[in-house]
């Protein structure tokens, strides 16, 4: 009986010391991609037969410069979140896009901006929202993120930690664009002929910037900025600094930048139901967008867009609109840029 035993225990030693090397086989399997960025400048009716030639090709050559150097920060060793916040500082800069210089009016005809920035490697987050004296409002949320014990910071008070952490801070004439005022005056108007408030034409492009990277340690990010929707009162504030409607980052599912018609990425936590699609229903990266982009969201009459990025380097750039200002690059000199609805 007792060699029956001593035989009984030798056998199940050998079967599970086979299985624990499989395992860890499995583990050290786990695919990670290459490092990778990948950037949006906003979606909306973007068509190439309004559109000029060298109006393409400005939007073309920004976005360029911006994946060039979030690459560059990834290719030198950078993190993900370095490199997310490098590329878009890039789109803050230009007045291209409605982000820092470019950001739209605000009905009382201020500048209102809005970022947030995400860790995938460790859940931890920052947000501003409703600065108007923030040159790079992303530069301020990822000082909220590294640099205090909060998640959202608002207002004033947000600008007042900008100061304190050092952030580079402009007057309200640096933000101004006459196209961005424009806009504004030609919404107003229509306000006064029919006696009600309106917000931008819904068929107006959405110019929130955004960016998700891969490091070379498997870590993913993802930041976003927007001057918001042009118009807008009462301290409106959209998804952008919202962490899970706008922007969500975690290595075990995705990263997630969001761009469109906020009210709707925030009723439908956007950037956040892509993720937990892949977590609890195994859907991939480019089916849960796919669902939550064009089946949710088009329900719902919702438009806009996202770009999302995983650790296996699988990459969505999903919109329902016409169009996405929209790149990316896996391989050096090799970035790939799209704008319409090719």
């Amino acid at each position: 009986m007792k060699q029956q035993i001593l035989v009984y225990i030798l056998i199940s030693f050998a079967f599970f010391s086979c299985l624990s090397p499989q395992n860890n086989e499995i583990e050290e399997e786990k695919k990670i991609g290459p490092i990778t960025i990948v950037i949006h400048g906003g979606a909306g009716t973007i068509l190439k037969k309004n559109m000029t030639l060298e109006k393409e090709q400005a939007y073309r050559e920004k976005l360029a410069e911006a994946l060039n150097l979030g690459y560059e920060v990834l290719e030198n060793g950078g993190t993900s979140i370095e490199a997310v916040a490098s590329s878009i500082r890039i789109l803050e800069d230009s007045p291209l896009f409605n982000a820092g210089k470019g950001a739209v009016f605000t009905n009382q005809g201020k500048n209102e901006l809005d970022a947030s920035i995400m860790d995938g490697k460790t859940s931890k987050a920052g947000a501003v929202a409703g600065v108007t004296t923030v040159k790079n409002p992303i530069m301020a949320a990822l000082a909220v993120m590294e640099n205090s014990p909060h998640v959202m910071m608002s207002g004033g008070g947000a600008e007042l930690f900008a100061v304190e952490q050092g952030i580079e801070i402009a007057d309200s004439g640096y933000f101004f664009t006459k196209r961005r005022y424009n806009s504004l005056r030609r919404i107003q108007k229509k306000e006064e002929e029919q006696s009600a408030y309106l917000t931008e034409n819904p068929d107006y492009k959405y110019g929130t910037v955004g960016a998700v990277a891969l490091d070379s340690d498997g870590n993913i990010a993802a930041g976003t900025s927007t001057g918001g929707m042009t118009n807008k009162r009462y301290g409106r504030i959209g998804d952008s600094p919202i962490i899970g409607a706008g922007t969500f980052a975690e290595n075990a599912s995705c990263a997630i930048s969001a761009t469109g018609h906020g009210e709707f990425f925030i009723r439908n936590v956007v950037a956040y139901d892509i993720a937990a699609l892949m977590k609890y229903k195994q859907l991939s990266l480019e089916d849960a967008a796919q669902e939550v982009i064009n089946k949710k969201l088009v329900e719902q009459k919702g438009s806009g867009g996202i770009i999302g990025l995983d650790q296996a380097g699988n990459i969505t750039m999903t919109f329902n609109t016409a169009g996405m200002y929209r790149g990316y690059i896996q391989q050096k000199d090799n970035a790939v840029i799209k704008i319409f609805g090719e």
